[in-house]
């Protein structure tokens, strides 16, 4: 009978012991968890604190007394791994202040990750979040007496706890070191989601710096002091690599533990998962770092496959990622085009705004969708999806697509659900599709970005909107001519104008008038509304 040990009873580690004795009934399994509970809904303690999930039973998915009843495992809360002796094939244990020394046939490491804590005057008052003892330790906080937060970063948790703090009626300010919240996306998709928060009462500060937390307040390097009776650290989060490197077990260059594709690090026997290890980029194939819960679920069960013998492998990590903030969601798979840009890729991007149903059905809202393309190949690099409904379901059909190795033009001929109010004869994903079939062929474009140095330069502007679309905003120096006049005035426009509408539908239409007249120009990608979102962050 061979014993099975396994560091770390969250995502990956509960994962990886459910299957192993799924697929073995007689191994010994064994799983040290530090903390005090296992299989924990981590991805839930925000919503705890808002008291969106009210009870805190709800986050205890599994006890230990459940999953020896259930799968005969060895569960055993409160115990810290402190070494790995490889060589010998155990792990050293504390518990209540004494240690003792486990033997395994084989090791699984699945620690998670640590929060990234700056090194700044006052941070020992501020909380993380993590754990379900963090989340104690935070609701624990919220006496009457605290009325502001403070949350030091823009990703995800961040996000997430400035909504649910917003529920029970603190004052909100989220500081943010980038130019942006939200790093897996773009700024003019960012800016939706700031807009939104913004409207929702947070104090939303970015390209700001935190210089020291004080008793009830906190200081960034402009000088600026920030009501703050309880701080949160949300930065992100750092590979828990401590015992695998202290072991002798190789790391990579960003920290995380290194493994091969069947998850097996540098020791004999010794497999690593989860957020402390590393992950194949989908695009690139370079190791990289993915903190999330599906992969670690997923690359769980396939270790527990290859200790009970199935010669499987993983795959790539797309990174397919969602959060929702106020009832506004964003979606986001694969490369952003700063990262496809750094990576030296000649992108090609693609911005819809289309419905997430059929327009003449009540209660449709506007879903904001773009593609990062390898305009070599038409492969899809990635795509971000911003909007209040359908988010999740678009950004999934296009992580399916870049998994099944579909082109962005290719997206023109799925087909996918309709009835009205569920969708459209088009859907926003076919509409993507269609848009980047246009550009291969024929239609010339140009990004939000580059409209300031074509106005430096004297491009003309022509804003094809209706009149009082143009009065409610425009671009500086726009001459507005509607779609519906143009023919009335082919000899007013230049080869090489910019022509541009709300979304960029009616630009299309009218750069295809254009060329059947002679005239080339290029219309703006997402039209108005991709240009004046890049202005919100």
């Amino acid at each position: 009978m061979s014993t099975t040990v396994i560091i770390g009873g969250v995502a990956g580690g509960m994962s990886t012991a459910a299957r192993l004795r799924r697929r073995d009934e007689n191994m010994t399994i064994i799983v040290f968890e530090a903390s005090g509970n296992v299989s924990f809904a981590n991805c839930g303690l925000p919503y705890y604190v808002g008291g969106v999930i009210p009870e805190r039973s709800s986050l205890l998915l599994q006890t230990p007394e459940s999953l020896k009843a259930r799968f005969n495992l060895d569960v055993r809360v409160n115990h810290r791994v402190i070494a790995i002796d490889t060589a010998n094939h155990t792990v050293t244990v504390e518990h209540n202040g004494e240690t003792f020394t486990q033997h395994y046939d084989h090791l699984v490491l699945s620690p998670g990750a640590r929060p990234i804590i700056p090194d700044i005057p006052g941070i020992e008052r501020a909380l993380t979040l993590r754990t379900v003892e963090d989340v104690d330790m935070i609701v624990d906080t919220l006496d009457n007496t605290v009325k502001s937060a403070a949350i030091i970063g823009g990703g995800f948790i961040g996000l997430e706890l400035a909504e649910n703090f917003r529920h029970r009626g603190l004052e909100v300010t989220l500081i943010e070191r980038a130019p942006h919240i939200l790093a897996p996306l773009d700024e003019e998709m960012a800016g939706i989601v700031t807009k939104h928060m913004r409207d929702n009462g947070v104090n939303i500060l970015t390209n700001a710096n935190t210089t020291s937390i004080e008793d009830n307040t906190l200081t960034l390097n402009t000088g600026e002091v920030v009501p703050a009776d309880i701080v949160i650290a949300a930065i992100g989060v750092t590979p828990e690599n401590t015992l695998a490197r202290e072991a002798g077990i190789e790391l990579g260059a960003r920290g995380g533990i290194k493994v091969d594709d069947q998850l097996r690090t540098s020791a004999p026997d010794v497999f690593a998962l989860g957020d402390a290890a590393e992950k194949r980029d989908a695009i690139s194939g370079a190791d990289t770092l993915i903190p999330l819960a599906q992969t670690a679920n997923r690359h769980g069960r396939l270790v527990a496959d290859i200790i009970t013998g199935r010669d499987v492998h993983r795959l790539s990590t797309q990174g397919t990622a969602i959060v929702g903030v106020f009832g506004l969601a964003a979606a986001t798979v694969g490369w952003n085009e700063r990262r496809a840009r750094a990576e030296g890729k000649d992108v090609r991007i693609v911005h819809v705004h289309p419905a997430d149903h059929a327009g003449y059905y009540p209660g449709a809202t506007q879903v904001h969708l773009k593609l990062v393309i390898d305009a070599a190949t038409d492969a899809i690099l990635g795509a971000q999806a911003v909007g209040e409904n359908g988010v999740d379901k678009r950004i999934d059909v296009i992580a399916t697509a870049m998994r099944a190795g579909l082109t962005a033009s290719d997206l023109t001929d799925l087909e996918l659900a309709y009835s009205p109010q569920y969708g459209s004869a088009k859907d926003p994903v076919n509409i993507a599709g269609m848009v980047a079939d246009n550009r291969i062929n024929s239609e010339q474009s140009v990004q939000w970005h580059e409209i300031p140095a074509a106005i430096a330069a004297g491009t003309q502007l022509i804003d094809v909107r209706t009149p009082s679309e143009y009065a409610a905003g425009t671009i500086d120096g726009a001459r507005n001519i509607p779609v519906d006049e143009l023919r009335e005035h082919l000899d007013e426009i230049s080869n090489d104008a910019i022509v541009f509408c709300q979304v960029g539908l009616r630009g299309h239409v009218a750069s295809t008038l254009l060329q059947g007249h002679g005239i080339t120009v290029k219309n703006l990608d997402g039209g108005y509304l991709s240009y004046y979102h890049s202005t919100l962050i």
